[in-house]
């Protein structure tokens, strides 16, 4: 399932105008119950999100999108030090198995590729070890998830340079190699718009092995002196290497590139924003836009026409 000459377009995590919702609850909600209570209602919760999200398949197969993104907390509040469990402590948890199973055949069944993009405190850079071992034991849950859905890419940010940016990558390094092999199969570092950009990253997953998700958004509000089309060769090379398909993130500013903040999200892509040189591409791009599904198919229908 490819988009536009081999582009293949990604959804993000929830829907505008479509009826499919992601539930939640928050911690503090769950500690006014006892354990029996907290469990049933969790199991209530990620039974509707599996079934959400065979929905979101569902309609993303159906409107020839290419990729979707899944939230990462599908499973609210699994990894929380006071109420967290596993699945198999969920008195659903077969069905939700099986509906596990289910997405997993009907990704494969369909060409969709799936992806996770954990939340910003997530940060394998930072020198506090507490932050290190919620992040480890966030991201082993996501590549638990990852497993049982056929996701192939669990995407994150580098996080804070701490006053010494080649410290702070010498410590994502070290820190990355801790991880499982379900997560660091899957991880890609992406550049961000404050403190990494690709100049910054590139070397850092040429050297590793590791893809990078190359954000055009991101690299246009901190330019590092590469062209876009010198950073998607050498992302695109990544990716190829090891027989991947690249990965990218396409996104507009609210503002207008004449704006006095660029980085905030339009609802909207401005065809003008996708560039040149991932045109007739073999790649997959997710559009990262406040109207959801209804920017990927309106870039999706521009693209074509």
């Amino acid at each position: 399932m490819k988009d536009y000459k081999g582009l293949r377009l990604g959804l993000c995590c929830i829907f505008r105008k479509e009826p499919i919702k992601f539930r939640q609850i928050t911690a503090k909600a769950l500690l006014q119950s006892h354990r029996e209570e907290q469990l049933l209602l969790l199991s209530d919760i990620c039974l509707h999100n599996v079934k959400s999200l065979q929905k979101s398949l569902y309609f993303v197969a159906e409107n020839e999108i290419g990729a979707f993104r899944i939230l990462s907390p599908l499973f609210p509040r699994l990894t929380h030090p006071q109420v967290g469990y596993q699945l198999e402590d969920l008195p659903d948890m077969e069905i939700i198995r099986n509906g596990l199973e289910e997405i997993r055949s009907f990704r494969q069944d369909h060409d969709i590729r799936l992806s996770f993009h954990p939340d910003q405190f997530n940060v394998l850079s930072s020198y506090r070890d507490e932050v290190i071992r919620n992040t480890i034991r966030e991201l082993e849950y996501q590549g638990m998830l990852a497993e049982l859905v056929g996701a192939e890419v669990i995407n994150i940010h580098t996080g804070g340079v701490y006053g010494d940016k080649e410290s702070a990558l010498n410590r994502l390094q070290k820190n990355i190699e801790n991880l499982s092999d379900p997560v660091r199969s899957r991880l890609t570092l992406e550049n961000d718009d404050v403190s990494y950009s690709p100049k910054d990253l590139l070397p850092v997953c040429e050297s590793i092995g590791m893809p990078m998700v190359y954000d055009v958004h991101h690299h246009r509000c901190l330019p590092d002196g590469l062209s876009e089309s010198e950073v998607t060769e050498r992302v695109v090379s990544l990716w190829r290497s090891l027989g991947r398909e690249p990965y990218f993130h396409i996104s507009s500013p609210r503002n207008g590139w004449g704006g006095r903040a660029t980085r905030p999200h339009a609802d909207y892509i401005d065809p003008a924003d996708f560039p040149s040189c991932w045109t007739g591409m073999t790649a997959t791009v997710d559009v990262e836009a406040k109207a959801k599904e209804l920017a990927v198919i309106k870039i999706k229908e521009t693209l074509k026409s």
